[in-house]
């Protein structure tokens, strides 16, 4: 298949990325490599699937070294002329919506930069898709659309219209706008509700890249709402295969799913932390706080819809994981 990926600097981006081509996929991928936060480990990453950094420009291809059937181009999703083009040229056989501007916490400082990507940059995509008959479109919501549901685990039958961060909104956003286009185009869209990522090549301002960074450097990590926290932390891997399954099998019955993406176990965060420990060989220095704004205390994911579905089944343990990360994060940094 030829495949748009976006989002390939990025941490899962660049995961999908690399294992579609290395099982012989053909890859457009697309990325703004904004600032928000190091570009190097987006180049790093980019470097990994054969892109040279150095050839990179505005709106220019620049083919992998690594792999043939690779393709990176620097470019803004929000940018309607130049997706138009790039839809028009390339004729994808399917599209996996990565890219938008991430972090909740964020999004309380910096609303517009959601708008403009995460709203603007997915109507490029979904019309991308209507003008060249493309029927198989997958991309990132968020498990952040549950916002103020208390009830665990999360189903995606649950009502998700309380968001609490400008971060959610936009994901909820995504899901009915490709709602829309599914039931008026005819266009198979598949929203994919990712739930607490980590691994090798995270992203630097999630809890398991802060945490490693702090407690290597003797630094106290920030442990929120006094560490009474659980996530459904979901091991890179285990999302890239569920990616894949979606990506192999449009929806041709029901246009329009939506699923959830994660481990279907959550960890508490001070356990979370005791396996960073353990896997980095230093207790963490530890500074309790307060909840922070826009947050939630606990994310706990209903996978059964992509079992059923597709055979999903998530298989790598939190020690597993954390000491595949922190083997990983030593070798990038360094330390």
């Amino acid at each position: 298949m030829k495949i748009l990926v976006t989002g390939t600097a990025g941490f899962i981006g660049f995961h999908l990325a690399k294992k579609l081509l290395e099982r012989g996929d053909e890859v457009i991928g697309i990325d703004n490599i904004n600032d928000y936060y190091d570009i190097n480990l987006k180049y790093g990453r980019l470097k990994e699937l054969g892109i040279d950094p150095t050839k990179i420009e505005e709106n220019q291809p620049v083919a992998s070294s690594i792999f043939p059937k690779h393709t990176f181009i620097k470019l803004d999703l929000a940018d309607k002329d130049q997706m138009e083009a790039l839809f028009k040229k390339e004729q994808f056989d399917a599209v996996c919506n990565l890219a938008a501007q991430a972090g909740v916490r964020f999004s309380l400082e910096n609303p517009h930069a959601y708008i403009e990507s995460n709203i603007q940059g997915f109507m490029n995509i979904l019309e991308g898709c209507r003008e060249n008959g493309i029927n198989n479109l997958s991309y990132a919501s968020s498990s952040s659309v549950y916002g103020l549901n208390k009830e665990q685990p999360f189903k995606t039958t649950d009502q998700v219209d309380r968001p609490i961060s400008i971060y959610a909104a936009t994901k909820k956003s995504n899901e009915l706008m490709a709602h829309t286009y599914s039931h008026l185009f005819g266009i198979s869209t598949t929203g994919l509700r990712f739930f607490t990522v980590y691994g090798p090549w995270g992203r630097p301002d999630m809890a398991p890249m802060l945490f490693a960074d702090a407690i290597l450097h003797g630094r106290a990590i920030k442990v929120f709402n006094q560490g009474d926290m659980s996530r459904d932390f979901t091991y890179i891997d285990d999302i890239v295969d569920g990616c894949i399954k979606v990506i192999d099998h449009p929806n041709e019955k029901d246009l329009y799913q939506i699923y959830n993406i994660g481990n279907n176990a959550p960890v508490q965060l001070m356990d979370f932390i005791k396996a960073l420990e353990n896997s980095l060989g230093k207790e963490a220095k530890k500074e309790y706080l307060p909840m922070q704004p826009g947050d939630v205390k606990s994310t706990y994911a209903d996978v059964s819809g992509l079992m059923n579905d597709f055979g999903y089944k998530p298989d790598t343990s939190i020690q597993e994981g954390v000491d595949k990360f922190a083997q990983w994060y030593r070798a990038f940094y360094h330390i």
